[in-house]
């Protein structure tokens, strides 16, 4: 049977579920807790894999659902604290009653001041039990906030992505009509952050209601505002609600701020620094990629002891790899390039894929040989032999193996050097410079 919310029936089930809905709100708080304590770990792993492979958009879903994770948490956690100190409040009320400020015979300079800033002790445990309510209700608040600017952000990321992108070899609609909804949609995104700050006074004053109106009616949609409006008019339409909109995004921006800040233990060195002849970062060494959200750093090594005759040398694949080949050789370049998302259903891609001879392969591989050069020290390796193949956590890339049968024990530099071209000159830049030790075993 459907609901009429306008029953007196209705209403006084509402009413009766408000004066128990702190039973709800722990029991949701303490389960949302716990599962966003589990989740958390398993996204940001699979958000380190997503930036590994350089996938943009799964990259940016997962970051929405981190920090929505860390916005609920914190929040959530905020509440059950407050809450266990209004049941606290509560509990004291049954043993101790209100306060008796007579027996506290304080001076009349502090009993008038306490009278006037506490009062009764029953005002405390309400104000208490308001800013549970309006909590809990603002934390869910706060993540539809932020599904809406990404939400803004990637109207506008579509629109370049589809219309402005590659302008010089498509129609010149598509530019102007790019061009045309991007400055709709950030002239949108600026009335409603100014509507927002403000409390609404684009809906209020009788001109620009007018202009801001069209926005706020298409964006509603395109960022499912409207699924969350009833409780940000619900907030805004008191003087408790203002104050809570006012007082919480402003101290999730000083706590971001706060977690910024990290310790540094010298002037000079850094445990997140590259490699190079003096410093020795894990991500460079076989050996230290050993958990899941762990991955190799442009390239690797086994280990910072080197005991074979032999130095494996894996080379990470990434998109500028290919780029480089590309220019050394402009028969390799595709007239398609089925790089990034792509549906096997549609376009065939893993069948494109195989359809490629080998002797294109071998081809590949030869132009990556001869833009690669290696260097142990001042001995020079030049066009190495390349393989392609997975590394640790499956990561993609190119390997080859050099011989050491010339190299003396102790401290060595392994420097890794590509060519790059622009028009009709070339440079060879350092890509990593990976030391290690030797000693014959």
């Amino acid at each position: 049977m459907q609901n009429n919310y306008r029953s007196k029936a209705f209403k006084a089930w509402l009413d009766k579920l408000q004066q128990e809905s702190w039973q709800l709100e722990l029991i949701i708080s303490g389960f949302a807790i716990y599962g966003l304590t589990q989740v958390l770990k398993p996204l940001e792993t699979s958000y380190n894999i997503a930036k590994n492979d350089g996938d943009l958009f799964f990259r940016i879903a997962l970051s929405v659902a981190i920090y929505a994770s860390l916005i609920l948490l914190t929040t959530l956690l905020f509440h059950v604290v407050l809450r266990g100190l209004w049941i606290g409040a509560l509990g004291l009320r049954y043993v101790s009653g209100d306060i008796d400020y007579k027996k506290l015979k304080y001076r009349p300079k502090f009993d008038n001041y306490l009278r006037k800033k506490i009062g009764s002790f029953d005002k405390y445990i309400s104000q208490l039990e308001d800013y549970c309510s309006v909590l809990f209700a603002v934390s869910f608040l706060l993540v539809f906030y932020l599904i809406s600017f990404l939400l803004y952000a990637g109207i506008l990321v579509l629109i370049g992505y589809f219309l402005i992108k590659d302008h010089d070899i498509r129609p010149k609609m598509f530019f102007i009509t790019g061009v045309f909804l991007m400055i709709f949609t950030i002239l949108g995104m600026i009335l409603t952050f100014l509507d927002f700050i403000t409390l609404g006074y684009f809906k209020k004053n009788k001109w620009l209601a007018k202009i801001y109106f069209p926005f706020y009616w298409l964006f509603s949609y395109l960022t499912l505002s409207f699924l969350y409006r009833p409780l940000v008019h619900n907030f805004l339409d008191n003087k408790f609600g203002k104050q809570i909109s006012f007082i919480l995004i402003p101290s999730y921006f000083l706590l971001s701020t706060i977690l910024a800040f990290s310790f540094n233990r010298s002037n000079y060195f850094s445990a997140s620094e590259d490699s190079n002849s003096f410093s020795a970062n894990l991500l460079n060494y076989d050996e230290n990629i050993k958990k899941e959200d762990l991955f190799i750093d442009k390239a690797s090594i086994p280990s910072k002891i080197i005991t074979t005759s032999y130095l494996p040398i894996f080379i990470e694949y990434n998109e500028s790899i290919e780029d480089a080949v590309f220019s050394f050789n402009k028969g390799l370049k595709p007239e398609e390039d089925i790089r990034g998302y792509k549906s096997d259903f549609i376009t065939g891609y893993n069948r494109n894929i195989k359809k490629i001879s080998d002797s294109l392969k071998l081809e590949y591989v030869k132009t990556l040989s001869s833009i690669y050069s290696l260097k142990i020290d001042t001995l020079n390796y030049t066009l190495p032999d390349f393989i392609y193949t997975k590394h640790n956590q499956n990561q993609n890339g190119f390997e080859t193996v050099l011989s050491l049968k010339n190299i003396k024990d102790g401290k060595h530099d392994l420097s890794i050097y590509r060519l790059s071209k622009t028009d009709s000159t070339q440079t060879q830049d350092t890509i990593i410079t990976i030391p290690f030790w030797y000693y014959k075993n």
